[in-house]
């Protein structure tokens, strides 16, 4: 049973680094800290930046999950 959670973990986290890196960058990064238009909070994601938005918190979740129960497992 904890090796199939393991594998399963490492499934998610890979997931879950591809809907990351799959995402449009929210601001100018450091550029924009002089005051620039654009920032984290201006508007909503839409389209397929709003679907790889939800898949990354519903992965992020899942990856906690089962990483504390694979914890507890082992102690």
């Amino acid at each position: 049973m904890l090796t199939v959670l393991m594998v399963f973990d490492a499934l998610v986290a890979i997931v879950l680094i591809a809907a990351i890196l799959g995402q449009e960058p929210k601001s100018t990064g450091m550029g924009g800290m002089d005051g620039g238009n654009e920032t984290v909070f201006s508007g909503k994601a839409r389209g397929m930046d709003a679907l790889l938005a939800r898949v990354t918190v519903v992965f992020a979740v899942l990856f906690a999950v089962i990483t504390i129960t694979i914890a507890r497992m082992t102690a």
